[in-house]
């Protein structure tokens, strides 16, 4: 079973170009984030007004090469990018664990009970779905006020409405199926039910969306810290580097451009993982193997 399970795994793979180049650059930024403190070549943060917006490859008057040169105030490119991966990666990750918590649970009480419940679960969902996302960050940011932990919290517990959705109707297609119907017939408890039976049929459909929803994440972020909402100034991140640079970019093409290649590389890469994951998870493909 596992000898088998590993060659299905393989040839999907094999035949999944696109994902295997999106999981090379995925692993790329990742490294980036996680080694940032240990090679990134300079300081994020460290200044130098007299070396501002020079060019890729500028070697400054310490020595010190400058690979994707500097920004309007004299900062290393590259190790900003370094340092803001880890943040666009934080942020994508942590909300899609809090939002896929949240819509997972309320998902399987909203499918398997129905009822009352169900209808009280799925208009709460209508309600937050008729405000447009961004605006919705927006107003809540703007009163609590940029930072990091907010970010998340509040891309994580507004996210929960898609996972929600979709275990839903998975829920509502496993109920009806033999095995459940038996476990309640030899009185097994409703938890166990739902914990042993239901949830491992549906888990990949949340996968599925969670790995889309790590992109989804990223670009909020991105946007957010753009607007100004956020992380703070003093936190290198991709979004705010771009909102740094906008007003330069008719003098110096390198301050906005690889802030820009990142989140578009980065989202991509996910996506492109996120459509074999959902192949390879779906079952009747499975069976055409």
């Amino acid at each position: 079973m596992w000898f088998s399970t590993r060659a299905s795994v393989w040839r999907s793979v094999r035949r999944a170009r696109l994902a295997v180049a999106g999981g090379v650059v995925l692993t790329v930024v990742v490294l980036m984030g996680v080694t940032a403190p240990m090679l990134a070549p300079q300081d994020p943060a460290e200044q130098n007004i007299l070396e501002r917006l020079k060019p890729p490859g500028f070697k400054d008057s310490m020595g010190r090469r400058h690979y994707l040169g500097t920004d309007q105030l004299g900062r290393d490119i590259l190790s900003r990018l370094m340092y803001g991966a880890r943040v666009s990666l934080v942020v994508g990750i942590a909300a899609v664990f809090i939002g896929g918590t949240l819509g997972l649970t309320l998902g399987l009480i909203s499918g398997y009970y129905g009822g009352w419940v169900d209808d009280a679960i799925m208009r709460l969902a209508d309600i937050q779905l008729a405000f447009p996302s961004i605006l919705l960050y927006i107003a809540v940011l703007a009163v609590l006020g940029p930072g990091l932990f907010k970010v998340i919290a509040i891309l994580g517990v507004t996210g929960w409405v898609t996972y929600g959705r979709v275990a839903r109707g998975q829920v509502l297609s496993v109920r009806e199926q033999e095995y459940v119907q038996a476990g309640r017939a030899i009185g097994a408890r409703e938890a166990r039910i739902i914990l042993r039976h239901v949830l491992p049929n549906i888990f990949s459909a949340i996968i599925v969306v969670g790995s889309f929803a790590v992109a989804s994440n990223i670009i909020a972020e991105a946007s957010l810290s753009f607007l100004g909402l956020g992380v703070p100034p003093s936190v290198p991140a991709w979004g705010s580097m771009l909102a740094e640079a906008r007003d330069y970019v008719r003098d110096a093409w390198w301050p906005v451009t690889f802030p820009g290649l990142a989140i578009m590389l980065t989202v991509l890469s996910i996506n492109a993982m996120g459509d074999w994951l959902r192949d390879f998870l779906d079952p009747r493909l499975s069976l055409q193997d």
